[in-house]
């Protein structure tokens, strides 16, 4: 697991993160290898997640091994949570990131390494924003599920990542775990997240991305194109919601040129880390 860091010179920059968001023009867009008008990519996404909301989680086993779990333990531990902090998991919609960061933050170990009060607890606050109601009514279950279903640390707002619906500075922490690929602007999310974020705020954000060794990079696709369609047929039944997943992985820019949009965004100290040869990278950068 490499660990890169863009580095960027001051001069450099053209436009600020504010000005860089007002350039950006409608046109045309991808929906996995389909080119579609902008007003109608978020209806199409809308409609896969509503399709498989209710295989979501079983489905992210299937087709990772449940290695996905691993992933989103390594982009918590990236995170650092700690007691009364203010965080926003955006795409959020199941919990899986959100329950992490709970559990990180309610660990009784990591209370009494910290000596953490009750009221630094109480203050905490996860909210887990999702543009699909369908994705948030799987979380609130899952919530329930485990006990939370009242809990106040747990907040589940339904919002475009594009247009957040929080205050500047608000937010300690920022993440998003395979959604930013779904979004129709990326550069807009990204500029969302910066404006939410204080000052030292972190950016992490877990995606699909670009195999980089030949050789594993042929056995991949295969498996893509061949093997996940095939699954989501059989286990969520539906076949084309998966071709667009593994569709949308391919049009999703390549991890450098990521993290220069992040980069442009206004975000310091950019850096990411392939995992499983670049099957997954986590993009992570600071608000300074």
């Amino acid at each position: 697991m490499a660990l890169r860091s863009v580095s960027r010179r001051l001069g450099s920059r053209i436009l600020n993160h504010r000005s860089f968001v007002a350039s950006l023009h409608s046109h045309a867009t991808s929906f996995g290898f389909q080119e579609v008008k902008e007003e109608e990519k978020s209806k199409l996404v809308g409609n896969v997640f509503t399709n498989v909301a209710s295989s979501y989680d079983i489905m992210n086993d299937v087709m990772s091994g449940g290695l996905h779990r691993l992933w989103k333990e390594r982009l918590v531990g990236k995170l650092s949570p700690f007691a009364g902090m203010k965080h926003l998991d955006v795409a959020g919609g199941t919990g899986d990131v959100a329950f992490r960061i709970y559990d990180a933050v309610y660990s009784v170990k990591r209370r009494a390494l910290q000596k953490v009060d009750e009221v630094s607890l109480e203050e905490t606050q996860i909210y887990v924003c999702d543009i699909n109601p369908n994705m948030l009514n799987v979380g609130k279950q899952r919530a329930a599920d485990r006990g939370l279903r009242d809990n106040k640390s747990l907040v589940w707002v339904e919002g475009d990542a594009e247009a957040l619906s929080f205050d500047d500075n608000s937010m300690d922490g920022y993440t998003i775990a395979f959604g930013i690929r779904n979004v129709t602007h990326i550069e807009k999310a990204l500029a969302e997240a910066y404006r939410v974020l204080k000052r030292g705020g972190r950016f992490l954000c877990l995606e699909l991305s670009h195999v980089e060794i030949p050789v594993f990079k042929n056995l991949y696709d295969l498996y893509s194109f061949q093997v996940i369609p095939n699954l989501g047929e059989l286990i969520a039944g539906d076949r084309e919601s998966y071709q667009y997943l593994v569709e949308s992985v391919r049009r999703f820019p390549p991890q450098e040129r990521f993290a220069s949009m992040i980069a442009d965004a206004g975000f310091e100290k950019v850096e990411y880390e392939n995992l499983v040869g670049g099957v997954v990278a986590i993009h992570s950068a600071i608000k300074l």
